[in-house]
């Protein structure tokens, strides 16, 4: 039983326990990530590496379209990586505890992460240390804010959100320190509140908002909270304007009965002042070298059917690399490539994955 809902030419899709896509081969069915070659493009020559793992707001799929947009529409070859259960090979993202195949961060010009609370084992955690010693630019989307959690006395518990141990310089974890903040709250009402992108002052000649104006990122997940001001040399890219609803809350709606001309805008504390949703930064962990930093706390996939959202973070790529000359005047081309069917974000029970049997293949390019 499927329920479709279409905004533009994206159709979302509410699937209960949707069949699996077949498998074209065994071997393809077997590796547990999935890769697009870059073909041409300003990207060409270039490695990103998308990392997904989150229970709740369905980085396995905005991550794959994400990268095969870089792909088809910029020439980068990504590699997108999922929270895999090792003993079926499905991709399962509540299982915290491995995502195979970050062996390519090795050969990475740029790590975009979309995890929550992973608890990694040590190898795995070792080449994102690795790469981030190197100094080479992330981007974190949306639960990367608090992209980890481990036990008081593991070897990675500074990495965790939060993380309040010897390493001083690891306060508040990951998310502080790398992307410049940790999980703070919901600073808009979950599921009843989207979120306007407005560019924000002093931010409409930068290169990561050319091509957007205000109202054009909007998504049905709702504005984070951080604690103000960003540390840093932190600069706010987008704000994020909290909005009431006009239609009346649906839970099988992907949208949850939201909609981009929502409005208006909720008046009092949650506006004043707004939250940014994007911003910039340097990071640099202890014993490595500086790199850059974007974050986008809005970047659901839900909230990716909306063309300005998909462009913000595809500036983010062109900013981070050091390509900022290279994207138009008027934005880079985002437009989505195949089918994109993205759900509602929602925690799913265990069997819902079980019963699913997604995997990396069923994300290949068409």
């Amino acid at each position: 039983m499927q329920q479709k809902w279409h905004v533009g030419h994206v159709t979302l899709i509410l699937a209960a326990m949707a069949m699996p896509v077949a498998c074209p081969g065994l071997a393809f069915c077997d590796q547990p990530w999935v890769t697009y070659e870059g073909g041409d493009g300003p990207g060409q020559g270039k490695h990103i590496v998308l990392v997904s793992g989150d229970e709740e707001y369905r980085s396995e799929e905005a991550l794959p379209q994400l990268g095969k947009i870089l792909a088809k529409r910029h020439g980068f070859k990504c590699t997108v990586l999922f929270a895999i259960d090792p003993e079926t090979g499905i991709i399962d993202p509540n299982n915290q505890n491995n995502i195979p195949g970050l062996e390519a961060l090795k050969t990475a010009d740029l790590m975009i992460i979309f995890t929550r609370f992973r608890a990694l084992p040590d190898d795995q955690m070792q080449l994102i240390d690795d790469y981030l010693k190197s100094g080479r630019p992330v981007i974190g989307i949306r639960t990367s804010t608090h992209a980890f959690r481990f036990p008081g006395q593991d070897k990675w518990a500074h990495y965790g959100n939060g993380y309040r141990g010897d390493k001083q310089e690891w306060a508040d974890g990951f998310g502080r320190l790398v992307l410049g903040e940790k999980w703070i709250s919901h600073h808009g009402s979950h599921k009843h509140e989207s979120t306007r992108g407005l560019i924000a002052p002093g931010a409409k000649g930068h290169a990561i908002a050319r091509g957007l104006k205000d109202g054009d990122v909007w998504g049905p997940s709702d504005v984070y909270g951080v604690r103000l001001p960003l540390p840093g040399d932190s600069k706010h890219i987008v704000l994020g304007q909290v909005m009431q609803r006009k239609g009346e809350f649906d839970p099988e709606d992907p949208l949850f009965g939201m909609r981009p001309d929502d409005g208006p805008p909720v008046e009092g504390a949650k506006n004043d002042p707004m939250m940014p949703i994007a911003w910039t930064k340097t990071y640099q962990i202890p014993g490595g070298k500086a790199g850059r930093s974007f974050t986008s706390t809005i970047g659901a996939s839900n909230d990716m059917v909306t063309e300005g959202t998909r462009r913000l973070l595809v500036n983010g790529v062109y900013w981070c690399l050091k390509m900022e000359d290279k994207i138009p005047a008027d934005g880079t081309n985002v437009d989505v490539v195949g089918k994109f069917e993205p759900t509602g974000y929602q925690g799913m029970r265990g069997d819902y994955w079980l019963q699913r049997k997604l995997k990396p293949a069923d994300f290949r390019m068409d």
